[in-house]
Parts: structure tokens; sequence; C-alpha cells
């Protein structure tokens, strides 16, 4: 059995049916928060409809990764550590704006909750647990995937607490494979997504500003923001996943060739039919512009957001790239699809939530 944590997440929902597809024929135990339980039986139904080969192996156990023995009684718990043999881990805070306190709760003692109970579990051959490429924090130049820490700080709570979590995973003694995406945005092929957060509220911003304009470039604009489609990190996740090299690994699923901010921005402004003069502002003046309240809910946009325009580092990926290159997976350009994603929020943008789900 596979005990998985995350669903009816954003990856989640979407890598169950692959991990499915793929996998030897062992069925997957979903933990799920009572509040989402109704959500996720609606999901297992609707990936049970689209995939006949996941019908009768996805079953749904409450729980909640922040108590003890993550929240089922002592019977229940050494059933599962009987049972288990492999485990994803990626119930988490997704928000640059979450909390010290919830961040902690949720990324770090969670995290520990869902280690101790796999500690116990003597059929374990592997555990699969995402994190995030910004585990970097405000470490600058070249981030490997063998680096760790590094002394650096972090640019806001989310960033240190999923550091935090990781730390735990890798001192574990766990056979783990540790994943950092970048930052995810909607499908390559489709531009679907669950939210849009992220490379999103700048197109929420630039959809209000009167076109010709002007438009705010945070600093030099030519540092790179790794954005990574849905879909790339979903095949990524799940090839790797089958991949016997891969036991205690850790990959960057990150663009290889990531654009410039001022790039980025460029094509989006593009997409949307918009000319723009880009205005060099210095980051602290823009947290000053955009820190009433008003003007951030008019944009859209988290003051956290920010740090992300002017940060001078970049992620090598070696060992992701020449492993997904011999399972012929590669992550597509950004230029490539954007306009699938820009398609996809301009007809979804009052549809589709903000805020992650934990």
């Amino acid at each position: 059995m596979i005990l998985f944590t995350g669903f009816p997440g954003f990856i989640g929902e979407r890598l169950l049916p692959r991990l499915l597809e793929l996998g030897p024929d062992i069925p997957i135990s979903c933990l799920v928060q009572e509040r989402f339980v109704e959500t996720a039986r609606q999901r297992i139904r609707a990936i049970e409809d689209r995939h006949r080969f996941a019908r009768g192996r996805l079953a749904v156990v409450v729980g909640d990764i922040t108590l003890d023995r993550l929240g089922l009684d002592a019977a229940a718990a050494r059933r599962l550590q009987d049972q288990v043999t492999g485990a994803w881990h990626l119930a988490a805070v997704y928000d640059l704006a979450v909390s010290a306190e919830v961040g902690q709760r949720v990324n770090v003692e969670g995290t520990a909750r869902v280690v101790e109970l796999l500690s116990g579990a003597r059929r374990l051959e592997r555990f699969h647990y995402v994190s995030t490429a910004y585990v970097s924090g405000a470490a600058t130049g070249v981030f490997r995937e063998t680096d760790l820490d590094v002394g650096q700080s972090f640019k806001n709570h989310y960033e240190e607490t999923k550091f935090r979590a990781e730390v735990q995973v890798a001192r574990s003694g766990l056979p783990a494979t540790i994943y950092r995406p970048g930052i995810v945005v909607g499908d390559s092929r489709t531009g679907e997504t669950a939210k849009f957060d992220g490379p999103y509220f700048t197109l929420a911003a630039m959809e209000k500003i009167p076109s010709p304009g002007v438009f705010v470039r945070i600093g030099s604009g030519r540092n790179t923001v790794n954005i990574v489609p849905v879909d790339f990190v979903i095949e990524a996740l799940a090839r790797l996943s089958i991949l016997r090299e891969s036991r205690c690994r850790t990959y960057h699923l990150t663009d290889p060739a990531p654009l410039s901010t001022l790039e980025i921005s460029r094509l989006f402004a593009r997409a949307l039919g918009k000319r723009f003069l880009y205005l060099p502002v210095p980051k602290g003046l823009a947290r000053a512009l955009l820190s009433p309240g008003p003007v951030r809910r008019y944009l859209g946009m988290p003051i956290q957001a920010l740090d992300y325009f002017d940060h001078p580092c970049a992620y090598d990926a070696a060992q992701a790239t020449a492993d997904l290159g011999m399972l012929g997976v590669a992550c597509p350009r950004f230029g490539d699809y954007v306009d699938r994603l820009v398609a996809f929020y301009r007809t979804h943008r009052g549809q589709v939530r903000r805020e992650a789900m934990a």
C-alpha cells in the first residue's frame, strides 16, 4: 500500500492517475482532512470514470498531518505502518504570505509527523517528498541539487518552513527521493490550472493598467524566474519515482533555460495584446508603493511576490536533466506555451481561486 498526502491538491490530483498508470498494481490510500473528504471522494470517482486502470485502487483515509499519528487511532496507525511500502508527501501550505505559525504547524511539524510514522514502517521501500526549489531562500549564485543548508536566510516564512521540512526528510534516514519544483503554472498544452498565484499576479496587474502605458520593472530585470508547467512536473515526478537510480537523490524540477523577469513580462504583455514601457524601480520603493492594502487588492499582488522579481539565483538541474533525458522528458520553453496560459487565465479568471489548498 502507498500512503499519499496532498490530495485533492493542485499537483496531487493530477499526479495520482499517472502514478496508477505507470506503477505496479498497488492500492493508494490518500490521507485527507475531514473537511476535504467529500471533495476527495468526488475527485476519486472522477478519476475512476476517466481511467479504467484506477478503479478500486484509490481509498480515502481521514486524517491530518498536523496531529499525532496523523490523526489516526493507535490501531489504525499500526496497521498503516505494517502495510505501507511507499509514501508520497505533498501536503503543505503553498503560500508566499503564510504566517510563521501556520507554516511551522503544517509544513514543519506536519512533515515531522509523517517522517515519524514512516520511521516505524518496516516494509517501506521509498519515500517521495515534494519540496520546492526555493528552499534556496536568499542564496545567490548557483544553487545545486546537492545543496540544502548553505547558511542562507529566507525571503518569507514559506521558504523557511519548506527548508526546515526538507532538512528533516534529508536527515531522517528514510529511503527518500526529494523533488524541488520551480514556480508551477498551468498545463503547457491547455493552460489549465487550479489556482492563479505566482506569475499570474503579474497578469492580473497588467490587465488593470492601460495600454500603451507604463509597467514597473523591479531592478535590472535581468535576473531569472524559474517557471515550470504542471504537466512537466507531473511527468517528471511520476517517471522519476519508478526509476531505480532515483532512490536517495534530490532533483530540481526546474527550467534549465529560464527567462529573465523582463522577458517574461514582455511575453505576458504580448499575449494580452498590450504594450508597456518598463520603468525601473528599486525594490524598496516598489514595496512602499504596494504596501497600502487598497493598492495590493486592486493589482491583485501580495507584497511577498516582489522578492522574486529581482533575485540573482540560478538552479542547476544537472541530475534531473540527465535522468529525465534518459526517459525522454524535458521542460517545455516558456515562450512556447505562454499564450495558452494567458488564454486560460482570461477565460477563467473569475472561476479559479488565488489561494493554495493545504
